[in-house]
């Protein structure tokens, strides 16, 4: 039976996403020739050509292409079984509060990642509004905290700014009628300024859903029944961003704000705040 070497692999795949032989190198913590010493014992270990050597940037053969779509989940594997036998230095539970308006996209890609790494640490996610999260880092009951504001506090950092766009129902025409119908929760940080703004464009409004559930605000919006704004980039499911050619005024931005407790210290907590500190620096 022949085996794979999964340091090769490492190589072979640090070797793809960086572009280059050198930057692979540093990103391992390795010398240049170790790493191409690697890759061509791959080479030979499999009889094919996996890199295409002949132009300044490194770049896959069809073979190499092939091979990386394995490497990865090899590695992914092989890194989940060796952290799940062998990671007992942490344990415990991380609590963490996120507005549910901008729980997606970023937040699963980030718990996925803190489980792989840290998978004898519990992560409890609460979903409210800023104002309620707020509230609950203060007393200490939640660890970490994301939150959307005007500003951000002393003891926050800002990872983005992001515009709030109309969402409707996908294909919807609620956007069409006056006075426009609208749908909020009662705790909603955004609709005073929604308001401010539509009755500065001279548009009429009727608060069709007051709610305190976002569900209902989703699926009364879904239902083509009002409109409603959303995060740019975090529209939940069954809506759309509204095409409305200019009949609806420009809305303001909101800040995404992290903050992490002192009293959490630790390589844990530090640890998933960079992930989301990462998430938010990603295109």
């Amino acid at each position: 039976m022949r085996n794979l070497d999964m340091t090769a692999l490492r190589s072979f795949v640090a070797v793809s996403d960086a572009g280059g032989v050198t930057r692979a190198a540093g990103f391992l913590n390795l010398t240049q020739s170790a790493v191409s010493m690697q890759i061509k014992r791959l080479e030979e270990a499999l009889d094919m050509q996996l890199l295409d050597r002949s132009e300044r940037k490194v770049k896959l053969t069809g073979a190499g292409e092939q091979l990386l779509s394995y490497a990865r989940r090899i590695l992914s594997l092989n890194d989940e079984v060796y952290a799940r036998m062998t990671a007992q230095e942490y344990e415990g539970e991380v609590v963490v509060g996120v507005p549910h308006d901008i729980v997606y996209p970023a937040i699963p890609v980030v718990l996925n990642r803190f489980a792989r790494d840290f998978p004898r640490v519990k992560v409890q996610l609460i979903s409210s509004y800023t104002m309620r999260l707020r509230e609950m880092f203060r007393r200490g009951d939640v660890d970490i905290i994301l939150t959307t504001e005007d500003r951000c506090g002393k003891t926050g950092e800002t990872l983005t700014e992001l515009p709030l766009v109309w969402v409707g129902a996908i294909g919807g025409s609620a956007w069409k009628q006056r006075p426009l119908r609208l749908a909020y929760e009662h705790t909603c940080i955004f609709r005073k300024g929604v308001q401010a703004a539509l009755d500065t464009a001279g548009i009429p409004w009727v608060m069709t859903v007051d709610s305190d559930s976002s569900r209902t605000v989703e699926a009364s919006v879904s239902a083509d029944l009002a409109v409603h704004t959303s995060v740019d980039g975090a529209l939940p499911p069954y809506v759309e961003c509204i095409q409305h050619g200019g009949a609806l005024p420009d809305l303001m931005t909101t800040q995404i704000n992290l903050y992490v407790s002192d009293l959490a210290d630790g390589p844990v907590i530090g640890a998933l705040a960079e992930l989301i500190r990462q998430a938010y620096r990603a295109p």
